[in-house]
């Protein structure tokens, strides 16, 4: 079994951060950068599918639709899955104001800290635990669901992903960087347990010591 972990590309709210105030998040589109990298991704993710069937699990958000498009795939299921969708920030967003937010976010942890009429890290971390543990069930005991699933989702929300799979700790987790768009990561079954392709890029060690560890 194989889940394949795939942030979308680059869109317009990573290269204008103003694009917030006036667009929805959910309604954020790629960039010309973006679809470029959403079609080069597509022969990679395809060589990593293989030529059995697979399940496609999409982030509701304009971005993310887009990519999953772009990279060219004949999913035999198509699931726009809300649950794996960016942390919700709020609306739209005052530049001012998210300027402070995330000095206070950065200083109290991402994982805890709250948005104002969004979430805080642990409710992304909740409603990805609720997906994953419908997932591993379908995949282990319903035979005609396919055993590779792709996931087109967030940087934030791979990483918490990650973090439920393979139990990391919060610190850990905060340690973390978001993969870069259009970037993946694998996740094996190899009959003995769960396996992660290859690490996350770390800014600084984890506070309590703890590392990444595939199993």
């Amino acid at each position: 079994m194989r889940i394949i972990l795939l942030r979308h590309g680059q869109s317009l709210g990573n290269v204008d951060e103003l694009a917030y105030c006036r667009i929805p998040d959910h309604a954020l589109p790629l960039t010309e950068t973006g679809e470029d990298q959403a079609r080069a991704a597509g022969p990679v993710i395809k060589d990593l599918i293989g030529d059995g069937p697979v399940a496609a699990y999409v982030s509701p958000y304009k971005r993310t639709k887009r990519t999953f498009e772009l990279l060219g795939i004949d999913a035999e299921r198509i699931v726009t899955e809300p649950r794996v969708r960016e942390q919700d920030w709020g609306n739209l967003q005052d530049p001012v104001q998210q300027e402070v937010l995330k000095h206070q976010r950065h200083a109290f942890g991402h994982f805890f800290f709250r948005l104002p009429n969004g979430e805080s890290g642990a409710d992304v971390d909740d409603r990805v635990a609720a997906f994953l543990d419908g997932l591993t069930v379908r995949m282990h005991k319903d035979e005609e669901h396919p055993k590779t699933v792709l996931v087109v989702s967030h940087g934030l929300t791979i990483r918490l992903l990650c973090r439920r799979f393979f139990d990391w700790s919060v610190e850990l987790f905060e340690s973390l960087s978001n993969p870069d768009t259009c970037e993946n990561r694998v996740i094996d079954h190899d009959g003995a347990g769960w396996k992660l392709d290859r690490p996350f890029d770390q800014w600084r060690d984890s506070p309590d010591g703890t590392v990444q560890r595939p199993v």
